[in-house]
């Protein structure tokens, strides 16, 4: 339960632990969120920024993805991790030319990420040049000739990489694309290959696109919801209300789960009467308590179970219409899921066969099922297989394409699947690149480009010299953090357009530039205009964020205008992309992406009412799957987990409360009973 860079800065003996608790939210949500917004803003800051935060008028949650309800917004809409993530954003704390200047990087990498990431906002451009060791200032036009010198003296584009954060929004990543395509490579690696690629690979592959296919009301109206490895507690609180009232509605949720979590036993919502005086929502009927990584063992001892009861009782368990008109290879996967055996379920999962039973009835009894997950599933070695088990549940049911129905992955980041829509991957399809070459006269790289993994690899063996990051804390995101290290320091240049400080400014390249940003709490300001950015849910809902406070510096630019001029510096005044014109007028950004991206049509417009509009999704929409086959496929896997010996463990590290993604917001966990630490072995 830590990030490995902590490992050396703390006293074991000074961690306290507690009872867990055996509930979410409540009170003690409300009052952690407001001491860090007056630690952090002030009192005046904090109502401020509080008061607009995923409102229509305000800016979106620079957290995590979740979306608001259509048509319905609370007076606080916002969660306890969405308040944390604005206070450090938005704090009046800042690291400038004076901090770099006291503290060398010998001294900063002494120090704990939570120390780091408490010293606030970025407000110069700084640089360390060879053989240095503190950062010092640099002028933004000598910022952009150094980038844009390493990255032509290079022998190929292909040997720089340009790693993207999931907070980038739709307008930034864009422009990033397009730059990084106009410069002539596809290294795109971004935080969703280390979170949620195996969702986009397994729904791609079975149902044809790479994105959930509910809403908020198909959750509200489920009869059924499966959550499988994924802890909305801590992880998107604003999930449980959500349930609150699917359960209100008569929904049966099971959790699956190794660790009961108090987010999943009950939810006290902090604007409801009973979630501050009474005992708040029961949120989980029944918690499958399931060993590490026996996941896939469930999804097809369960479908073993339904084809069973199919065989006793023909025509009242499969959607017969929807498998011979909808979907591909049926009858090869049943035949492989038949032979399953469900001893080796039982062994696999730790559940009994009664539990597993009683789920499988759940489902039979079920006319509108959801199948949520996060990172308990995705990160399994197996992840694609078990989401691509878990998808053909669904598809067996016909439980695709209609009200109440579907698949639920639960993204992280806030913007993580708009950077995708946007053209941030390493293997976008030959559509996107012709329409981006036809609209701007480029001609885009087709060789695809590395992913994260194979980015660490190719900097590691000196086959990639330049690595350039918007957003994001590359270096404690990725599994092994002494290899990526490594890495970065094997560079020539290593560049981080950033708001606050993190590690990846500490391991560097031999020459280190940060850049500072604007946040989405900023206002940002182009020759007099106020701009606005846009970004995806999890649920494909594209909406504005409209920053509103004064930056933390006179130097800051934003994402956006930080590209486009480096592009300017880059390529020169004859370029065919118009970069002066696209820092200038975010509308106009737009315009050419509704000319680029499916979907898209008169962005501007749609995308200016009250709640954006929703993408187009075939499967939800017309159920229809535009996959190989041109039906939803089942895909036969074989059946894998560890075997545990007798007197052996498998071990899984997951992430405290108290953090978001690599951003530790404190040491403490009260959900869990601990305090004053991050190394907690359960």
């Amino acid at each position: 339960m830590t990030n490995t860079t902590d490992r050396h800065l703390f006293d074991e003996n000074d961690i306290q632990i507690t009872d867990p608790k055996s509930y979410a939210a409540g009170v003690p949500a409300v009052l952690v969120s407001l001491r860090r917004g007056l630690e952090q803003m002030g009192p005046l800051r904090t109502a401020r920024t509080l008061a607009r935060l995923n409102q229509r008028h305000g800016f979106d949650c620079p957290g995590c993805a979740w979306p608001e309800t259509p048509g319905h917004r609370k007076a606080a809409e916002f969660c306890e991790n969405g308040a944390k993530a604005v206070a450090e954003e938005a704090t009046t704390r800042k690291v400038g030319p004076a901090f770099f200047a006291a503290h060398s990087i010998p001294e900063l990498l002494a120090q704990t990420d939570f120390w780091l990431g408490q010293q606030g906002r970025l407000t110069h451009p700084m640089i360390i040049r060879p053989g240095g060791g503190h950062y010092e200032p640099i002028g933004w036009d000598e910022a952009y000739a150094v980038i844009a010198e390493h990255l032509r003296a290079l022998p190929s584009p292909d040997e720089a990489i340009f790693y993207t954060s999931g907070r980038t929004s739709n307008e930034a990543a864009f422009v990033y694309q397009l730059m990084i395509r106009s410069f002539g490579t596809n290294n795109m690696p971004d935080c969703s290959n280390m979170c949620h690629e195996s969702s986009g690979t397994a729904l791609t592959e079975t149902i044809g696109i790479g994105k959930g296919s509910v809403s908020v009301t198909d959750l509200e109206d489920a009869d059924l919801i499966l959550i499988a490895g994924q802890n909305p507690g801590t992880n998107h609180p604003r999930m449980l209300s959500v349930l609150e009232k699917a359960k209100a509605n008569g929904a049966t949720v099971i959790a699956i789960n190794p660790l009961p979590e108090a987010g999943l036993l009950r939810f006290k919502d902090p604007q409801k009467v009973n979630g501050v005086l009474g005992d708040g929502a029961q949120i989980a009927d029944e918690f499958l308590q399931i060993r590490i990584g026996g996941d896939q063992a469930l999804f097809q001892g369960l479908a073993k179970l339904l084809l069973e009861e199919e065989d006793r009782r023909p025509g009242t368990v499969l959607d017969r219409e929807f498998l011979d008109s909808r979907c591909a290879g049926f009858e090869q996967w049943a035949e492989h899921i038949r032979a399953v055996d469900l001893a080796t379920v039982l062994e696999a999962t730790g559940l009994t066969r009664e539990q597993i039973e009683q789920t499988a009835r759940a489902l039979i009894a079920s006319n509108a099922t959801i199948v949520c997950w996060a990172m308990g599933l995705t990160q399994q070695t197996h992840g694609v297989a078990t989401i691509e088990d878990a998808v053909a549940l669904l598809l067996m049911r016909g439980m695709i394409g209609k009200p109440g129905a579907g698949v639920c992955p639960v993204r992280g980041h806030s913007n993580v699947q708009g950077d995708r829509t946007m053209g941030i991957w390493e293997k976008m399809p030959e559509s996107f690149l012709q329409a981006l070459d036809d609209e701007f006269g480029i001609r885009s790289p087709r060789r695809h480009g590395l992913d994260a993994v194979d980015s660490i690899r190719a900097m590691r063996d000196g086959a990639a010299h330049v690595f350039m990051a918007m957003g994001g804390n590359f270096l404690s995101a990725t599994p092994d953090t002494d290899v990526t290290a490594a890495a970065l320091r094997n560079c020539a240049l290593t560049v981080q357009i950033s708001t606050k400080l993190n590690r990846s400014h500490l391991v560097h390249g031999r020459t280190g530039i940060i850049l500072p940003s604007l946040g989405r709490t900023d206002k940002d300001v182009r020759n007099g205009r106020k701009q606005l950015v846009s970004v995806e849910d999890s649920m494909s809902v594209v909406h504005l964020s409209r920053g509103g406070l004064t930056p933390a510096g006179e130097q800051l630019r934003s994402e956006v205008a930080i590209v486009c001029e480096l592009a300017q510096a880059l390529f020169g005044p004859d370029h065919p992309v118009p970069w002066r014109g696209f820092a200038d007028d975010y509308d106009a950004i737009r315009d050419a992406i509704a000319r680029v991206v499916p979907g898209f049509d008169d962005f501007n417009t749609r995308v200016r009412r009250p709640d954006g509009f929703v993408l187009p999704h075939p499967p939800r929409d017309e159920r229809r799957f535009h996959t190989a086959t041109g039906k939803a496929n089942f895909v036969v896997n074989d059946l894998d987990w560890v075997p545990v010996p007798e007197g052996r463990l498998i071990l899984q590290t997951l992430r405290s409360h108290d953090q978001y993604n690599t951003t530790i917001y404190g040491l403490d966990d009260r959900y869990r009973g601990v305090k004053g630490g991050r190394r907690v072995l359960f």
